[in-house]
């Protein structure tokens, strides 16, 4: 009898050890479904402008050249060189993994850089992105702080250039919700997004979150997109097509101090084809774009028609541009030498207005960019150089009927460019 009892208390203290054992292994798979990854670089960026630029972060984030500004002899003040030394880009990106949710995958990225807000906070580090993805076996859902879904992440200038063919090639990032349903070679996406780092400016140039928020509408963004990859052969292709809305409302009052709830919309739409070869690399993409100050395309609106004259309430119209850019690039491993190139010529507005339109840039009539360079790569050091050629066409502060600059004459800078990263 004592020999049988002791049997089953030792059955039992193994059964509840056992299980003791299999519930500890099992906390653990689950621990380790979580996970954080840490990369990034650390760059240094040396430079030097042969003429004063528009740009940000004391010009390490160049637009175009300046403007000609006569001294009282006549001679153009922003016609001298300049040269700097920052080492603001350098990036932190954590991925993060995580347990299954809602019969999906689910994933998150955050990343920062020393690049600041704005030149007073140069080198204090602010958010770039900020995401959640849940993935299902054919669709996707993003919500966070990303790139704006103009900005193709298949098909985007490779340039040493912190810029990335600013001017011509959209370049923001906004908080959105983004769903996407997808195939084996095919991606259609709907994104609602809203503005944050990257504003639309009103009609004296003042950027502000306000506008596109008190609109009470949401921008929408829809894009279809083709690809497929070889691996073995090293090659790929990719194209697609997005189409972009947007509201705001630019002010809250007439300059007579009457409240308006007049808006504007404005429509953008992109093409763009991406071919890889074994040795070699082509973008191509061409752009429509309305008000799209906001991903630093120089544009604007102005006054259209009055409709209230007692009040000072008027209706507005966008300025529409026409961009095209190339980007070849070979894809060799140790030595990569590159080419960009953008138009971007200023259409005015659809209809004749009755006012000096107001925005970004909107004194520049055409813009272009020459752009050579080369990557050197060993390891974890990547070296780059680049000789970026912009001109911008201003006009002498007067315009057409339908918001055109005339009379302009074009400035030019060339920025001669070595990047310096340590990837981790």
């Amino acid at each position: 009898m004592k020999k049988t009892l002791l049997i089953f208390v030792g059955l039992f203290v193994f059964i509840g050890f056992s299980n003791f054992a299999f519930a500890q292994k099992e906390e653990e798979k689950k621990e380790k479904l979580f996970g954080v990854k840490f990369s990034g670089y650390v760059k240094n960026d040396f430079y030097y402008d042969t003429r004063e630029v528009e740009g940000g972060r004391e010009g390490h984030l160049l637009f175009w050249p300046k403007a000609a500004n006569y001294d009282i002899e006549g001679n153009d003040i922003n016609a001298h060189g300049s040269f700097h030394f920052l080492a603001i880009q350098t990036r932190l990106t954590g991925n993060i993994t995580g347990p299954d949710a809602l019969g999906a995958k689910t994933s998150a990225m955050f990343e920062g850089e020393f690049f600041g807000h704005s030149d007073p906070d140069i080198n204090g580090f602010r958010l770039r992105h900020a995401l959640v993805k849940l993935n299902w076996e054919k669709s996707e859902l993003l919500t966070g702080q990303t790139w704006h879904p103009m900005f193709i992440l298949e098909n985007f200038p490779g340039t040493v250039s912190f810029n990335t063919g600013l001017g011509f090639q959209p370049f923001s990032r906004n908080p959105q919700i983004k769903y996407t349903f997808k195939t084996e070679n095919f991606k259609l996406a709907a994104t609602v997004f809203s503005e944050r780092d990257f504003q639309s400016r009103n009609i004296f140039g003042f950027p502000s979150s306000d506008y596109i928020r008190n609109s009470k509408i949401p921008a929408l963004n829809l894009q279809f997109n083709y690809g497929l990859t070889n691996n073995e052969a090293q090659t790929a292709f990719n194209t697609g097509f997005a189409v972009n809305f947007k509201t705001i409302r630019p002010s809250l009052t007439t300059n007579l101090g009457y409240i308006t709830n007049e808006t504007l919309s404005s429509l953008s739409a992109q093409v763009y084809i991406m071919r890889k070869f074994k040795p070699l690399s082509v973008k191509f993409a061409t752009l429509y774009t309305e008000n799209a100050n906001e991903m630093f395309i120089p544009s604007g609106f102005a006054h259209y028609e009055i409709l209230n004259l007692t009040k000072g309430e008027f209706s507005y119209l966008p300025t529409r541009n026409a961009i095209a850019w190339l980007d070849i690039s070979t894809t060799g491993k140790t030595w990569q030498f590159g080419l960009f190139g953008g138009y971007n010529k200023n259409l005015g507005t659809l209809k004749d207005v009755i006012s000096t339109p107001g925005g970004l840039g909107i004194n520049i009539e055409h813009l272009y960019r020459l752009s050579p360079r080369v990557f050197y790569f060993n390891g974890k050091l990547q070296v780059g150089a680049e000789l970026e050629y912009t001109v911008a066409a201003y006009g002498d502060g007067t315009f057409t009927a339908n918001a055109i600059p005339k009379n302009a004459e074009e400035v030019a800078n060339l920025r001669i460019i070595l990047g310096v990263f340590y990837h981790f």
